[in-house]
């Protein structure tokens, strides 16, 4: 058994309810076949397996550090696997084929990634996001800028990074200070200060492609004063070779928690450490117009948001496929009501609150990554689909579920990792066993492209209300079918009038959270909101996980229908008291006297 991650349950969710194989029926993907999709899914799995998984504990025990000579060092054998995985193709996977992509679906593309994120998250953070900064230079970009930038991360011969945090703003990027001054050869010099930027400076490729936030001087105040920017590591010449250093300075480098393995820099922009051109500032080129700089990322976000949330599935899927084996391998004490001490002891499966461990975090990562899938599918409809109706429902349904998407997995697949340590006992504690590390790692995505908190204000506070809740009475549409289908079938039945009255108490609460018309107060408990909107769209898809099965029976698909049992009569129940809860406008937060805590 992989304790990586199941490869039976992603080829399920994939072919058996996805239906993914179906994509190769429209023109963007003509070229490929089940059988090359399989062979993507293979490629990866064999890769993460036999080199990302075993460094993941090298990377956490040595982190990067700044050599004598100014440079970050990292361990040799992580550029070795990112090395397999360049020359694999993969890198290229979602991108059109004339940019040297596969021309891949993004549903395939995030069940192959998933793979490498469970082996290890630190290592494939770097070919991760590169992924988007590429996609967004795609995008937004001249053509001449996507063959000079994008094209090397592409090939992965380059990484990218997103430089949009500040040690003074945090997420609040309106007050970014980074500033960018417009030069007479139609460049512009940065000056200023980024934080928390992730691959931000190694040796493991020879160039480094920032993608820079700032502010042109004499900007409006806020979010529409920022603009976007090209920031090389180092300049390229015309004909793509590199040219002098930009000046772009390491200051140092942040220790973290967990993705030990990943450098997280403090960048100055403009320090004067290097000249380009024999002037201080760092080089950088406006990528469309100016004040779009904020649109621009955010065009992305719904990928990356998505991409985070896989990332927690899969952290959360490796610990609870660990604790299984061990709790299968693991003898300890005996069943209540044996009478014989001298009786061999019985494996930790045998115990009941052992398997409620088990069936919470199975019930959890399984879910999260059906949720996660079904997102991806949507992108593609919502690039490929048929007609304009199907490409604007994968539009709308996509819209309402992404802060689900991001945040449910790093909240609940964290509950996971915390439930795969308490499975291993004391050992969980140790750093013997590896469920200790996926926690700390997973521990990273609550916050992240995002915290908990503003993907709430992102659902309660724009996603479920625009358009006049028309993005909320689709996905309440989607579900609705599903429940049509569930009714009809003995197995399913039941499960369908639960998840029907949740359904319909979500739409009731989110109507009295805003018929007073004050923001203050119906945003008050978002993060409980999105809580309860994320168990019920959790439930929803082990409903249709468990149509998907049909009739079948083997121990994978009895797994589902216990998995589907559990989620329903332990979990979809704690959305009751949280809509009470919303429902009574409690105003404990915003009454709350700060000077009192």
């Amino acid at each position: 058994m992989s304790v990586v991650l199941s490869r039976r349950d992603v080829d399920f969710l994939l072919f058996d309810w996805l239906k993914a194989a179906e994509l190769t029926e429209r023109e963007r993907y003509a070229e490929h076949s089940r059988e090359t999709f399989d062979a993507v899914l293979d490629l990866s799995e064999t890769i993460a397996t036999e080199r990302f998984a075993p460094i993941n504990r090298l990377l956490d025990a040595n982190e990067p550090v700044v050599g004598e000579d100014g440079k970050v060092v990292l361990p040799a054998e992580l550029g070795e696997a990112l090395a397999v995985y360049r020359d694999s193709g993969m890198s290229a996977g979602v991108f059109d084929a004339d940019l040297g992509g596969m021309q891949l679906p993004f549903t395939v593309s995030q069940g192959a990634f998933a793979f490498f994120q469970a082996a290890s998250a630190a290592a494939a953070s770097y070919p991760f996001l590169s992924t988007g900064n590429a996609n967004l230079l795609v995008e937004h970009g001249t053509p001449e800028q996507v063959q000079t930038y994008a094209v090397p991360v592409i090939e992965g011969r380059w990484y990218g990074t997103m430089c949009l945090s500040e040690p003074q703003a945090g997420s609040s990027l309106g007050d970014i200070t980074t500033r960018a001054v417009r030069q007479e050869d139609g460049t512009y010099r940065l000056f200023g200060t980024k934080m928390w930027i992730s691959g931000g400076d190694h040796e493991l490729t020879e160039n480094i492609v920032h993608l820079v936030l700032a502010k042109v001087e004499g900007a409006p105040p806020g979010v529409k004063g920022i603009s976007l920017f090209i920031v090389p590591k180092h300049l390229v010449n015309e004909d793509g070779s590199l040219g002098e250093r930009n000046d772009v300075a390491l200051v140092g480098l942040n220790h973290k928690m967990g993705w030990r393995g990943t450098t997280n820099t403090l960048l100055n922009f403009g320090e004067g450490l290097a000249t380009p051109g024999g002037a201080a500032g760092a080089v950088g080129h406006l990528v469309g117009d100016e004040g779009q700089g904020l649109a621009q990322m955010f065009h992305m976000m719904n990928e990356a948001r998505i991409s985070v949330g896989m990332g927690a599935v899969a952290l959360g899927y490796t610990g609870y496929l660990h604790a299984l084996d061990y709790a299968k391998t693991r003898t300890q004490g005996r069943i209540p009501g044996a009478k014989d001490p001298s009786a061999p002891m019985v494996p930790l499966t045998a115990h009941a609150d052992v398997r409620r461990m088990l069936l919470a975090q199975k019930s959890y990562v399984e879910g999260g990554l059906g949720l996660l899938l079904y997102c991806a599918r949507l992108i593609d409809e919502q690039a490929t689909g048929a007609d304009e109706a199907a490409r604007t429902r994968a539009h709308d349904l996509l819209e309402v579920l992404t802060p689900i998407a991001k945040s449910w997995p790093s909240q609940w697949c964290l509950a996971a990792n915390d439930l795969a340590i308490q499975v291993h006992g004391g050992y969980g504690y140790t750093r013997d066993y590896a469920v200790e590390q996926f926690y700390r790692d997973n521990r990273l995505n609550p916050i992240h492209e995002g915290t908990h908190g503003i993907q709430s204000l992102d659902l309660l506070g724009r996603k479920v209300i625009a358009g006049g809740g028309a993005w909320l009475a689709t996905l309440v549409e989607t579900i609705k079918a599903t429940v049509a289908r569930a009714a009809a079938a003995d197995e399913t039945a039941d499960y369908a009038k639960q998840l029907d009255a949740r359904v319909d108490r979500l739409v009731e609460v989110t109507g009295q959270l805003w018929a007073g018309g004050d923001p203050a107060v119906a945003l008050a408990n978002s993060a409980v909101y999105l809580e309860a909107a994320g168990h019920v769209v959790v439930a929803w898809v082990w409903l249709e996980q468990l149509l998907a099965v049909g009739a079948r029976h083997d121990a994978f698909f009895e797994g589902k229908r216990a998995a589907t049992r559990y989620f329903f009569a332990f979990e979809l129940p704690k959305v009751d008291p949280q809509l009470d809860l919303l429902a009574s406008l409690d105003r404990t937060v915003l009454d709350l006297d700060p000077a009192s805590l």
